[in-house]
């Protein structure tokens, strides 16, 4: 047989790599000539995009459509606010391509040495960085993944469903909770009505007295308690739940506590004063993606006890069996997470973290931190705005007092100079923006309120 038509000679991937390298430099060198949301709509992304794939192959042609799909995307420009959604710094973007290019399948040290223990290592880091050193665990798609299997832990640690069948099981969460919560409820058969939304202080924190009485009401009612989640960054305002004293209410009451910190918890590498407590979970999510600035996807689970890890995802077939009984070449990653496929996420992290050093990331996140309180005095000073939460983090919740705020966020998208989100505060619809940003200048802080002001004019 010849060669197959997928083959591609060592001279044209040569040329290939160097023109997507190109394109992917240029790009970025482009950031900050464009617009913090594209000029585009639904049918002109209808229009471009959508087409039949061919027998007849392009080839290198295809390289060219680069340029438009970047045209009609959200670029990661240092004018963006809009979610908790990180830079995408490019030594990661420049990790994630050669991730690829092994092409590991990083389920356990027999399917991808390298990759695993660098892994196990990256996530060591992490969870060193935030002063969980005890905890281990394994990267993810994103909080939403880590949350799951979070819960998942718990149910299995509280009220095991993999060898009983599910039963039920009540979960605490703050009313500020992350809809990932829910979510993660309802797939893990708990069902949605097993979930307690407790009321807030005037800091948006969950109020214990009131988790207290829920929890002692269920057990009146012949129900079963069986974990508490405490945010750490509430996806809004950024609040931090009292996690100390949440522990210690999990402790008395013998609750799993998931601490859901894929926004904020990677900050305490910057501002750990902020997030006594955390050591004490029993799991907790983070997204490296956010304020550690990787491309997307990067999420993370810590545990601090792999046995509830395995109770809940290990189920080995015989095709996957390790035989080795080494510490390291016995590890596998699928018996601790409900993965099984699973892409070389941490290559990113590792090049990325010892490329800049964690001091350079320390710095950014108090750079991204300290732009939330100067946009918080920038607005303070205009009578015509208002802040309307605390800042415990990067979060700034503000409004207009007399104008329409969803008809000047719109506009503020539209003129694309930065781009802004919302929040529901005590039933209002707000204006938010959200410090997660490595490329934020202080112009780019100044141009929130004057966009906001100019956006109210026409407003």
């Amino acid at each position: 047989m010849g060669q197959h038509a997928l083959t591609i000679s060592d001279a044209e991937l040569e040329q290939l790599t160097q023109r997507a390298a190109k394109l992917a430099t240029t790009y970025w060198s482009s950031l900050s000539e464009r617009p913090a949301f594209p000029l585009t709509n639904g049918p002109q992304t209808f229009q471009h995009f959508t087409r039949s794939w061919d027998e007849a192959p392009r080839g290198s042609d295809v390289l060219q459509d680069f340029d438009i799909i970047a045209q009609h995307a959200r670029p990661s420009v240092g004018g963006f606010f809009g979610y908790v959604a990180g830079s995408g710094e490019p030594v990661g973007a420049l990790g994630d391509f050669l991730a690829s290019a092994l092409n590991q399948n990083v389920t356990a040290w027999r399917s991808a040495p390298s990759a695993t223990v660098v892994e196990r290592t990256v996530v060591k880091w992490l969870a060193e960085s935030i002063g969980c050193g005890e905890f281990s665990g394994s990267l993810c798609g994103g909080g939403s993944a880590a949350n799951l299997m979070g819960l998942a832990m718990a149910r299995e640690a509280k009220l095991p469903a993999n060898e009983e069948g599910v039963k039920g099981g009540v979960v605490y969460a703050s009313e500020e909770v992350h809809m990932s919560i829910p979510k993660s409820i309802a797939l893990l058969g708990l069902g949605t009505h097993n979930l307690r939304r407790i009321a807030t202080d005037e800091q948006f924190r969950m109020r214990l007295d009131l988790l207290r009485e829920a929890i002692a009401a269920d057990r009146r009612a012949g129900l079963k308690p069986i974990a508490v989640v405490a945010s750490a960054g509430a996806v809004s305002t950024g609040a931090i739940d009292l996690l100390e004293e949440i522990a210690a209410v999990a402790r008395e009451e013998n609750l799993w506590m998931h601490v859901d910190g894929a926004y904020g918890a990677a900050a305490a590498l910057a501002v750990p004063e902020r997030f006594h407590g955390l050591a004490l979970a029993d799991s907790l999510s983070l997204d490296a993606h956010k304020f550690l600035y990787q491309p997307i996807d990067c999420g993370c689970l810590l545990f601090k006890d792999a046995r509830f890890a395995r109770q809940a995802f290990s189920n080995n077939g015989d095709y996957v069996q390790v035989f080795s009984h080494d510490s390291v070449e016995s590890f596998a990653f699928f018996d601790e997470s409900m993965e099984l496929s699973r892409r070389f996420r941490a290559l990113k992290l590792w090049m990325s973290f010892q490329y800049h050093g964690r001091r350079a990331f320390r710095e950014a996140i108090l750079d991204d931190l300290l732009h939330a309180q100067e946009l918080a005095e920038a607005i303070q000073k205009e009578p015509d705005l208002e802040v309307v939460a605390p800042i415990p983090l990067s979060a700034v919740c503000f409004r207009h007092r007399s104008k329409d705020n969803q008809t000047i966020l719109r506009r503020v998208i539209e003129r694309g100079r930065v781009f802004i989100s919302n929040a529901t505060i005590n039933g209002q619809f707000v204006l938010r923006a959200c410090f997660v940003n490595h490329l934020t200048t202080e112009a780019d802080v100044k141009a929130i309120v004057s966009e906001v002001l100019a956006a109210a004019e026409v407003a």
